[in-house]
């Protein structure tokens, strides 16, 4: 419980992909059938001031990529009323491409980081294609320029970023990974992020295919049900079902969809 004032909270949905079951959990699954991925963005909105969580990628990433960009970032937040490139505050819950590639349409933010996360992507293990695969070394290059120029706040572990707002470092899927816990008319509720990019990932206890550490990423389901009042409103990755269990705001259905409300399991 806090005192805060409650945070509208949208998802807003830049691009996908098309994808099978086996794709998805460590030891594949014996169901060969499709399990296509949406890739988010997410906006946080209270009293006029606006928290962005992550940036998306952009036209170079999808084509190097093979990933069906369906708009801009820019382009979505635009959807409920959002210029990019006023944001001041970007949460950044770790360094892969669809997480970072679209820093570019924040020009005016700050980035905040795990302390962690920028020396993994900028160490040893980027050595090792099975780790690097999903960074975009130009974007981590960019980060650092950044840094210099004083725009990229650090966190070690847990932070309050303000009241109603924090993160909370968790690994598993990269060494910096974070979820973000916000404050709603609903009460506490988690964004994600990879640390389980479908329901299916932290609800049958069944890790995604990408990892650093196993047994982190498992803790981290745990951690997250303790941190949302209800383990419905922990809020996965890249889970298309996220827009059969929340509504959209008229007219946009399928881009965007209200998070600060009790989901759906119908």
């Amino acid at each position: 419980m806090t005192n805060a004032a409650p945070f509208e909270v949208y998802a807003i949905k830049y691009a996908e992909r098309e994808a099978r079951r086996g794709d998805h959990f460590i030891g594949g699954d014996p169901h060969d059938a499709p399990m296509d991925m949406d890739y988010f963005i997410w906006a946080l909105v209270r009293d006029g001031k606006v928290w962005v969580v992550d940036t998306g990628f952009d036209v170079l990433d999808a084509e190097r990529r093979n990933r069906r960009l369906v708009r801009t970032v820019r382009e979505g937040l635009a959807l409920i009323g959002i210029e990019s490139h006023d944001v001041e505050d970007v949460i950044i819950t770790h360094l892969h491409y669809d997480h970072i590639g679209g820093h570019a349409h924040f020009p005016k933010a700050r980035f905040h980081l795990q302390d962690s996360e920028m020396s993994y992507a900028t160490g040893r293990q980027m050595t090792r294609p099975a780790i690097s695969h999903a960074y975009t070394a130009d974007h981590i290059a960019d980060l650092v320029h950044h840094v210099f120029q004083g725009r990229v706040e650090f966190h070690d572990g847990e932070a309050e970023l303000e009241p109603g707002l924090s993160v909370h470092h968790v690994g598993g899927h990269t060494q910096g990974l974070q979820v973000v816990r916000v404050w709603t008319q609903v009460g506490w509720i988690v964004l994600a992020s990879d640390a389980s990019h479908y329901y299916e990932n932290m609800e049958a206890d069944r890790p995604f295919v990408i990892v650093w550490n196993q047994g982190e990423m498992l803790d981290a389901f745990r951690t997250m049900r303790r941190l949302a009042d209800d383990p419905d409103c922990i809020v996965p990755g890249h889970d298309p079902k996220v827009f059969d269990r929340y509504p959209s705001p008229q007219g946009q259905k399928g881009m965007v969809v209200r998070l600060d409300v009790m989901p759906s399991r119908g």
